[in-house]
């Protein structure tokens, strides 16, 4: 059961799901994965949910703000970043194209964020740690385990995050998917574009591991989730199934191979 004490710059390091119902979230989530919730209040009508394993905190959800809702922004998992400092890697990520959404801002004595969308439209939050690292538990089932850049530009997006996090694209020949590595570790990837739905504009898409693929989607599908890919085996590579909760947010789980059953 690896515990996560720190996060080296460039990976992820937090989840964050953004919902129109919190509560239904909630009970979604802990009966598909086991987590436990610990609420904090945020205002006198609002609060901040952590999920755990294993009294580890390995994500969190919140509820999109009515100015969000007003502009049409969707349920959705967001990923954080980990950097050395958030105001420096604003400022790499705007020269380097990208649009600075929310400037970096202090949470507390917890850390210092910021929110940057890509020039291919993804969004993603950066965060510099003080207190709080992000992620206190991996490798173990229910826990992020990887994360997919969906684009229309590939070869733009590339660039991109080169410049700002240092990452390296490591292309399989026969698929055309490209591997995020960063440093030694491989931290998530870009799919081809014949691969992606052309209607769904540039966006991350988080994974969670699982024991198995097929219970836990059919498991998903009885709590109210709705299939956008059927569990399907990559082989070499494991078993995986693409989800969407009650409320529309999707993930992603993934089964490593070799399958068992």
């Amino acid at each position: 059961m690896p515990h996560i004490e720190h996060s080296k710059p460039g990976s992820f390091c937090w989840i964050e799901l953004s919902t129109t119902d919190q509560n239904a979230a909630k009970r979604f989530y802990s009966s598909l994965f086991g987590w436990t919730v610990k609420d904090d209040p945020m205002g006198p009508d609002s609060f901040y949910t952590s999920f755990h394993l294993s009294n580890c905190a390995i994500g969190a959800a919140c509820t999109l703000q009515p100015d969000q809702r007003a502009a049409g922004v969707p349920p959705h998992w967001k990923l954080y970043i980990t950097v050395e400092s958030a105001d420096a890697t604003a400022e790499r990520a705007a020269k380097a194209g990208g649009k600075l959404l929310a400037p970096a801002v202090d949470v507390t004595d917890i850390g210092r964020m910021a929110v940057i969308q890509d020039p291919t439209g993804a969004i993603f939050s950066i965060w510099q740690a003080r207190k709080s690292y992000g992620f206190q538990l991996a490798g173990e089932p229910g826990t992020h385990c990887w994360a997919d850049l969906n684009t229309p530009d590939p070869a733009r997006a590339r660039q991109f995050y080169a410049e700002v996090f240092g990452w390296k694209f490591v292309e399989d020949s026969q698929t055309g998917y490209l591997r995020i590595q960063n440093g030694s570790e491989f931290i998530g990837g870009v799919p081809p574009v014949h691969t992606q739905n052309a209607r769904m504009p540039a966006h991350w898409l988080t994974y969670f591991l699982v024991a198995n693929c097929d219970a836990t989607a059919s498991k998903a599908k009885d709590l109210g989730g709705k299939f956008c890919l059927p569990p399907t085996t990559m082989e070499n590579i494991g078993r995986i199934a693409i989800l969407a909760d009650p409320q529309g947010a999707a993930f992603a789980i993934y089964q490593s191979w070799p399958l068992k059953p």
